[in-house]
């Protein structure tokens, strides 16, 4: 019998495993050879340095959004920032925050419609004795990104460089911020935040223990550069989907409702926020809590990069939208509306989501990012899913094998098919 048609040698394969298990564990435990220099503001940072590396990366790594995040943000994230050097030369910048979370924000309202895997992994994974809605669960999370966002938001490369060669870093300093972190409390859980195809070189991270999960996707309609105005984009909706929007503006309007631009948001934040409040606190995971200085700071800070839309009846604000400009994406961002006005039948929301659309439009964006919730009216106005994934690491490497298995079997609904344009 030649050796290729020997079956495999089993002890063989069980040493094998160990070798590339022990070779792994050197690995995480070794420096990666970069240099690194940890900050807990990012003023702290030579300003040129940081703009260099995060210029033409995402609006959240920009110095002003994240002072205002520093100042205005949730009282539960902690900022960090990393700036990573090969010899003199900035190649990669974080922005990191550690969340604490308590059971009180991991529980279930029982309005909340369920099937949002979302929560569903946040919970397992924080909770896996399945004690979420205790209010004495205590968990801190370091995590590479943005909570007040979706997408990749947390880490910026060298435009020069190879992503692959600069994750080793990229583990090390979240590895080092966490051991940093040890005098205000123990962090288990490290998780680097909606990492879409775009990211390359990931399955350096593998060899560092994360594993990678799917929330569910981000919701982004593309922006055909033939649309110049939102009345376009009606033009491009088959009779169906055109009549149905027309008929929720009608609506408003027959209700006494207008649609306008908010520049003034100091003088309304108790409303907004009250407004914010209605849909946060109906969410099944509540992580973090806008606090009512965060949206007014953030208008100042991006200036033209902001709009903020509301619906009034009267003088009465019934709901707001806010978009954000970062770079030819738009992104759908927070919104809030009146619940009572809702159960009356008005379409304050699907009125308030349509004009994101139009703001995308108007800066010229090529795709607008909506988020990841409410998958079924974002699919209505033409948006398709945008697979994201967290890559997550437990500090003890034997509850990553566990943490697979358990986020693993979370069930996952996919958004609808939806085609609202006419046929090309």
């Amino acid at each position: 019998m030649s050796d290729h048609s020997r079956p495999p040698n089993p002890l063989r394969k069980i040493a094998a495993s160990l070798r590339a298990l022990r070779e792994r564990h050197q690995e995480r435990h070794r420096p990666s050879g970069f240099d690194l220099a940890l900050a807990d503001r990012v003023d702290f940072f030579d300003r040129l340095r940081w703009d260099e590396i995060t210029a033409g990366a995402t609006l959240f790594l920009r110095r002003d959004v994240l002072r205002v995040i520093e100042r205005h943000g949730p009282n539960n994230i902690t900022p960090r920032y990393a700036m990573i050097f090969r010899d003199d030369k900035p190649v990669a910048a974080l922005a990191t925050q550690i969340v604490s979370v308590t059971g009180d924000r991991l529980s279930r309202d029982a309005k909340t419609p369920r099937g949002e895997r979302a929560a569903n992994l946040l919970r397992r994974a924080l909770s896996p004795a399945a004690k979420a809605a205790s209010a004495n669960v205590r968990a801190r999370v370091l995590i590479a990104g943005n909570l007040l966002s979706w997408g990749f938001h947390g880490i910026a490369f060298a435009r020069d460089e190879d992503p692959a060669a600069l994750w080793p870093g990229v583990a090390e300093a979240l590895y080092r911020i966490r051991r940093a972190e040890r005098l205000t409390g123990e962090t288990n859980f490290v998780l680097v935040k909606d990492v879409t195809e775009q990211q390359t070189g990931l399955e350096a991270l593998r060899r560092f223990g994360y594993r990678p999960i799917a929330p569910e996707p981000n919701m982004v309609l593309t922006i055909n550069s033939a649309w110049h105005s939102y009345t376009d984009y009606l033009a491009a909706l088959d009779a169906r989907y055109r009549r149905n929007a027309k008929d929720q503006m009608k609506k408003l309007a027959v209700s006494g409702c207008t649609i306008e631009p908010l520049t003034d948001l100091a003088t309304n934040a108790a409303r907004l926020h009250e407004l914010y409040l209605a849909v946060h606190e109906r969410a099944s995971v509540r992580l973090v809590t806008l606090p009512e200085g965060l949206l007014p700071a953030l208008a100042r800070a991006l200036g033209a990069d902001f709009r903020c839309t509301v619906v009034r009846r009267g003088e009465h604000l019934l709901g707001f939208v806010t978009s954000l400009r970062d770079g030819e994406t738009a992104i759908g961002y927070y919104i809030g509306f009146d619940r009572t006005a809702a159960a009356e039948g008005l379409p304050v929301y699907l009125g308030l989501l349509h004009t994101t659309i139009g703001d995308a439009i108007a800066w010229r964006c090529k795709r607008l990012s909506l988020g990841r919730t409410a998958l079924e009216p974002k699919a209505a106005l033409g948006a398709k899913p945008e697979a994201m994934a967290w890559w997550v690491r437990h500090r003890v490497p034997a509850m990553n094998w566990l943490l697979r298995g358990l986020l693993g079997a979370v069930p996952h609904h996919e958004p609808p098919e939806r085609n609202p344009f006419k046929a090309a």
